[in-house]
């Protein structure tokens, strides 16, 4: 999978700004603040509709307008040019001029694998975090994903909201709480199982990908949920165990939207027993992970973003890094210091200088 043109209109501080991509390897160069990191944020946000730098898609929007676009042409087994509409009031996405009436139907749509610096949150960061940022991984990979995980936060907070109305006011029915629960119950199991598998898949290149760049074995990525190797009866009993706390407190206290995703050295915490470095290196053996995953069940290979790499780890593991792909993935690669990067790296890209909002192309050959 490979995108082969960007348009980009108030989007950050682009207020009309076309791109052609090579098919390999794209160096986008520039100072901070002069908008590197919003090129491949805008790529991003064609495949997921979100940004991975804010919550706040009004900030996207170039100051002065109502409205952002971003525009891109995607070549996979076809060719199709989609586009994603940004104003203060939502989202609008097409795919080839068709309107998409429901995000969660685009999403899934591009793959693409993103690295940067915020990601360090995967192994430091609290449990929610880690499932957000997991979510968002599953949700690139697998649209069925995310509609399940949808449908699963609806009927959360509709359970929530109805032990709150039994909380109040204890005359309230138990029924239409158990109908709630054997519902939540059958999404979780769903989510469960293809959480599981994921991690299972990631930790199958994993360790071997961090061995090739620290030569230190033992890393691996534990699930721990609520579900594990539990039955449907089994879980029914274990929310009956909980009624009395769920009602309590207004809300539900088991289930998978407590489940985390801990990184693990041997026997220790990655986060305790890692340097900064070894967790940087821990985050890519990870993105290097999701690569082979993304090839494995979808048949092509995502697009990769490393954001900022070269202010993160020294040019050596950058380079064994890079080493890792096959010439027929499409990597772009954001730094402020083209010096930083390996020749060997250099030959065969695209390079955009970003320099006062004016772009300079250059070829390596």
């Amino acid at each position: 999978m490979q995108i082969t043109e960007l348009k980009l209109t108030n989007f950050r501080n682009y207020s009309g700004q076309a791109f052609v991509f090579y098919p390999t390897k794209n160096i986008i160069i520039g100072n901070n603040g002069e908008g590197k990191t919003n090129i491949v944020e805008a790529i991003y946000y064609l495949s997921i509709t979100k940004s991975f730098r804010t919550m706040n898609d009004d900030v996207v929007i170039k100051d002065g307008e109502e409205i952002a676009t971003v525009e891109g042409k995607i070549k996979n087994k076809i060719n199709n040019k989609y586009k994603v509409v940004i104003s203060k009031t939502g989202k609008k996405v097409f795919i080839d001029k068709n309107q998409i009436q429901r995000l969660s139907d685009y999403i899934s749509q591009i793959n693409i694998v993103l690295f940067n610096p915020e990601d360090l949150k995967l192994i430091k960061d609290n449990p929610s975090t880690h499932r957000k940022l997991i979510n968002m991984e599953l949700s690139i990979l697998n649209n069925d994903y995310l509609k399940v995980l949808s449908n699963y936060n609806k009927l959360l907070k509709q359970r929530n909201t109805y032990l709150k109305s039994m909380m109040l006011n204890g005359m309230v029915p138990k029924d239409y709480l158990d109908i709630l629960t054997i519902k939540l119950i059958d999404c979780g199991i769903k989510i469960h199982n293809l959480r599981d598998k994921f991690i299972n898949e990631i930790n199958g290149y994993l360790n071997s990908n961090y061995k090739k760049i620290t030569k230190k074995d033992g890393l691996k990525l534990n699930y721990i949920s609520d579900y594990k190797d539990l039955s449907k009866e089994e879980l029914i009993k274990k929310y009956n165990a909980m009624h009395k706390k769920d009602v309590n407190y207004g809300k539900t206290h088991f289930g998978i939207h407590l489940d985390d995703f801990v990184f693990f050295f041997g026997n220790h915490y990655a986060k305790d027993y890692l340097s900064e470095g070894e967790q940087k290196n821990a985050v890519i053996s990870f993105k290097l992970a999701e690569v082979s995953v993304f090839y494995k069940e979808t048949g092509t290979m995502p697009i990769l973003i490393l954001d900022d790499l070269f202010s993160e780890l020294d040019q050596d593991k950058i380079t064994k890094i890079i080493k890792f792909f096959k010439k027929t993935i499409q990597i772009f690669i954001t730094t402020t210091d083209l010096t930083k990067v390996d020749e060997k790296i250099l030959n065969g890209a695209k390079v955009f200088k970003i320099k006062k909002s004016k772009i300079e192309e250059k070829t390596y050959e």
